[in-house]
């Protein structure tokens, strides 16, 4: 009995990568391209505009700060919608509002308060893009290479919108000032038709609603030597969900595991930001060329997922993404302390790198693993929730980096900050498993469907 049913969180997790996989893959790493891309243009904005607006090192860092805001509050909301509406038109809605928001801020940012302000409405778009693109891609993942397929598809794009934000900001902003970070940013109008036309719902979240024959399309696409198999056979109904997704993210199955990888996030996430947003002006004050300075943003942003993938392999083939973490960032903390220390060009150059390897690299694992630890229903909430309990860490990285530099005339105190804060997001994600009623978490553990049951 069970063969006449299509078991589709099988079906999904033991595909084999095909066409239409990397297309997706693609897609989706283009997405978090211009997400990576934007989150970052602030540090770059820095070197222009803060003798013109007479900026206080708090205020610059405000700055880097203020997109963080958006985020957060996209990323809080989104979840919600994601799973109510669906993955599709949340994501595009979310394209839609950074690519508007893009142009207006080349267009009338050219005050403190204005650029500040619309990087927050940017911000609300930016809290979509990386945090469901995340959900998406491990909803299609096969189980056996989740998170390497997931760091292609999404890390890599991230990463290199990061890095392309560098090398934009060294060889073009010097033509067009600082606005020209964010007209190159606007390109973003160009994927809009391609997401439109090539962007399917989430199969998962297809299920959830029912449309049975939708759900059969979606898997012959993905799988198409099974496509004559699912035309003769029903789809598995799998129980509903009663609670409401983001209390549930705090009852007792989930309780422990949410917060801690909520304060794991917290944690990574203040690092990131404070160490990327001053990167650059901080190998200015060391003696590093103004070109120099701003590669060394990009250097972390390449090396980030290369250091994404590699941890990403490692807990594919050991199941031990707590233990791996905790290793990357660990390592990630003794670099950024070491550069308190050592000050020559090689070294900055060789201590950035290992930074952006471990620290940033650890935060996309954490992304796959937050999503592998809940069902399909509440999924994108659970990724979005996290994110945004980390952008305040991000929000306040760079703002107290500003603070703690402007307070003690350099920035060693702001680095041992980041490197403690490094150990303290290695520290909360030993924490993150579920109540010992329940086994550790490992994707789609609780998505099984309910025997013998189907929809006709």
């Amino acid at each position: 009995m069970h063969d006449e049913f299509i078991d589709v969180h099988e079906e999904l997790s033991n595909a084999p990568v095909g066409p239409m996989h990397v297309k997706l893959g693609i897609l989706l790493a283009l997405l978090t391209l211009f997400d990576g891309y934007d989150t970052f243009n602030p540090a770059y904005v820095i070197h222009y505009v803060r003798g013109p607006w007479s900026l206080s090192l708090q205020q610059a860092g405000m700055l880097v700060s203020s997109g963080l805001v958006g985020f957060l509050l996209g990323a809080a909301v989104h979840g919600t919608i994601a799973d109510r509406c669906g993955r599709r038109v949340t994501l595009l809605a979310g394209l839609w509002i950074t690519t508007i928001f893009s142009v207006l801020t080349a267009v009338a940012g050219h005050s403190f308060a204005a650029f500040c302000t619309l990087r927050v409405l940017t911000g609300l778009g930016l809290g979509v893009l990386l945090p469901l693109s995340t959900t998406y891609i491990n909803e299609l993942a096969p189980r056996r290479i989740a998170n390497t397929f997931a760091l292609w598809g999404v890390a890599l794009g991230w990463a290199a919108g990061g890095a392309a934000a560098g090398i934009v900001g060294v060889f073009v902003t010097p033509r067009t000032g600082w606005q020209g970070l964010y007209w190159v940013g606007s390109l973003s109008f160009l994927l809009i038709p391609f997401v439109h036309r090539y962007l399917p719902e989430s199969p998962k979240f297809v299920l959830l609603r029912g449309r049975d024959e939708q759900v059969k399309a979606i898997l012959s696409k993905l799988r198409p030597d099974r496509a004559a198999a699912y035309r003769d056979r029903r789809v598995a109904r799998h129980a509903d969900m009663a609670r409401t997704p983001v209390l549930a993210l705090l009852t007792t199955p989930y309780r422990r595991q949410s917060i801690a990888i909520c304060a794991a996030s917290f944690f990574s996430l203040f690092c990131i930001f404070g160490l990327s947003g001053w990167i650059p002006t901080l190998m200015q004050a060391r003696g590093e060329t103004f070109a120099a300075s701003f590669a060394f943003g990009a250097l972390m942003q390449v090396m980030s997922f290369v250091g994404g993938l590699v941890c990403g392999h490692l807990v594919d083939r050991s199941n031990c993404p707590r233990q791996w973490l905790g290793v990357w960032w660990t390592v990630g903390g003794f670099s950024v302390l070491a550069l308190v220390f050592f000050h020559t060009h090689w070294t900055n150059l060789a201590l950035s790198a290992a930074a952006g390897f471990c620290i940033i690299g650890g935060q996309f694992v954490l992304n796959n693993f937050t999503a592998a630890s809940y069902e399909t229903q509440m999924r994108a909430t659970a990724v979005g929730m996290e994110l945004a309990v980390g952008r305040l860490g991000a929000i306040l990285g760079p703002f107290i980096g500003g603070a703690l530099q402007q307070a003690f005339g350099g920035s060693n105190l702001m680095l041992t900050a980041i490197a403690v804060a490094a150990a303290g997001a290695a520290a909360c994600v030993m924490f993150a498993t579920k109540s010992k009623t329940d086994h550790e978490p490992r994707r789609d553990s609780a998505d099984e469907p309910m025997a013998g049951v189907a929809r006709g």
